[in-house]
């Protein structure tokens, strides 16, 4: 196991820079599809602790083909422009030319904070389909051709890169792809402990995330993969080689883990976990935030998913991802949370 800090030195989890860009704390939240629009990272700014945000991956033919069409852009990037910074916007293609135009109208128009290139999607649709995202981890040079381009079309914004330790157990080439992404211009990597193949199964490999810290000269390092409870967040910055996290899933249902993981990287104590009834009115202020965005009824189903991650976990959560499934309307949502929604456990009488 390779140890990087040492707490005698200084603190535990120093700020990162990301070209000129300063994380602070170094924990990032992961872009994650249909989960990391504006409600959600409204509600994740609320808490504090994410040094850096991110929005969902927006896929750059799409945004091209919108433009063209001189529609709006991308459902996506709603919110982006006006949102506080830092911010990061994910894009995704296998075209160089295409994610260069995407990245410099980010850069320049948004005003984004970064730009991310998703090499690390191992989702079908992407990968087979497009030939994008971790399907790319096979072609190094032409990832290199990419960020190249995109890191010439952005500048003086940063560019970084999300990848996967490799397509397969089998074809695991994490080094030489960091040595690719480096020396294309990149500002940052971050890698997530498993392959394309392994999707979401298995565990994280921090160790083959660490063993990527000695092949890149001077752009940070992160560490993406299972970090779920404040307590592994310190345990990833004192046993592994890396310079910074990244926070996805697990923030689903718990979109103050970047709070309390920043508290204890302090070295504070990691504050309590919000009640069931706090968290109850934390899901009532997002479903009202995304009734804002998307009206009442696209809201509402679209969010049934968010209503299943508050909740799981908790006590009663099947039976309440059971009703709430099927809701269409405010009125229904406000009768499955009350009604189901997990609730404090009784001590039992003695």
């Amino acid at each position: 196991m390779t140890t990087h800090h040492d707490n005698t030195t200084g603190p535990l989890a120093p700020p990162i820079w990301i070209g000129p860009l300063k994380v602070d704390p170094p924990i990032l939240q992961a872009p994650m599809a249909g989960f990391t629009n504006f409600p959600f990272r409204q509600i994740v700014r609320q808490f504090g602790g994410a040094g850096l945000l991110a929005t969902e991956m927006v896929n750059a033919k799409g945004f091209v083909w919108l433009d063209e069409q001189e529609a709006t852009h991308p459902d996506r990037l709603w919110g982006v422009a006006d949102e506080p910074r830092p911010l990061a916007v994910q894009i995704w293609d296998n075209d160089p030319p295409t994610l260069a135009k995407v990245g410099r109208r980010l850069a320049t128009e948004y005003q984004v904070s970064v730009v991310d290139i998703n090499f690390g999607c191992p989702v079908r649709q992407v990968t087979q389909k497009a030939h994008s995202g971790s399907y790319l981890l096979s072609q190094p040079e032409r990832m290199g051709q990419i960020i190249e381009q995109v890191v010439a079309a952005c500048a003086p914004t940063p560019v970084t890169a999300k990848i996967r330790l490799g397509c397969a157990r089998d074809k695991i080439n994490a080094t030489d792809i960091a040595q690719v992404v480096e020396g294309s211009g990149a500002a940052a990597l971050t890698v997530h402990g498993r392959t394309a193949a392994d999707m979401f199964r298995g565990e994280a490999d921090w160790e083959m995330i660490s063993a990527i810290k000695p092949y890149l000269k001077k752009i940070p390092l992160i560490g993406n993969g299972d970090l779920d409870t404040p307590e592994k967040v310190v345990r990833a910055f004192q046993n592994f080689d890396v310079d910074g996290v990244m926070i996805a899933r697990a923030s689903l249902n718990k979109p103050w883990l970047f709070a309390h993981s920043a508290a204890a990287l302090r070295g504070e104590p990691i504050p309590a976990e919000p009640s069931l009834e706090e968290q109850r009115q934390l899901m009532m202020q997002h479903y009202h935030l995304v009734c804002d965005r998307f009206g009442v009824q696209k809201g509402t189903v679209l969010m049934r998913k968010y209503a299943c991650c508050y909740a799981q976990g908790r006590h009663g959560a099947r039976d309440f991802r059971k009703h709430v499934a099927k809701v269409t309307t405010r009125e229904e949502f406000h009768q499955v949370v009350e009604t189901f929604f997990p609730r404090e456990l009784q001590p039992t009488p003695v």
